[in-house]
């Protein structure tokens, strides 16, 4: 099998649990958080569905400086709009992912804010750690947010204690 086709199927697997995890999130909520140092809700949500559109960089790009790149971070106003935004990137990043070659995967990628290296490896390995395992790490918060504001957190590996 491809490289991209085993990515995109687990690409493919995460995006619902993410999906219904975002659709969750309150608007009336979005300024909580549950420690002083913690991620406001709106903001966590709305990282989240940006990271959507993350892979597309991770995909076609030898490299991201944040210094440089002009990114904006999402700025969150309900469920429906960080839904949206989630399906629009994940939208761009399967284009992209269906025309990398096996081996752009072995490709040196690099994450830095100006000399400051965040991540340096292989494409694959940014994939892995910088966009896919970053999106389910930051959905799991997400869900420990939900459950702290007496929520029901939707099933992600399987039914949650809200669902039978």
């Amino acid at each position: 099998m491809k490289i991209s086709n085993f990515l995109a199927t687990e690409l493919e697997h995460e995006l619902p649990r993410t999906r219904a995890t975002l659709e969750r999130v309150p608007a009336d909520k979005a300024a909580w958080a549950p420690h002083a140092r913690s991620m406001p809700l709106g903001k966590l949500a709305a990282h989240v569905a940006q990271l959507g559109g993350f892979g597309l960089t991770v995909a076609t790009l030898p490299m991201l400086d944040f210094m440089t790149a002009g990114m904006k971070p999402l700025v969150f106003e309900s469920a429906a709009q960080v839904v949206k935004a989630l399906e629009a990137g994940t939208a761009s990043v399967r284009a992209a992912l269906a025309k990398v070659e096996d081996a752009a995967w072995n490709e040196p990628w690099k994450l830095c804010a100006g000399e400051r290296v965040i991540f340096e490896g292989t494409r694959f390995a940014a994939w892995r750690a910088m966009y896919l395992n970053h999106m389910v790490h930051h959905r799991a918060q997400l869900g420990v947010y939900l459950r702290l504001l007496g929520l029901p957190v939707p099933g992600v590996y399987g039914p949650s204690a809200d669902e039978s």
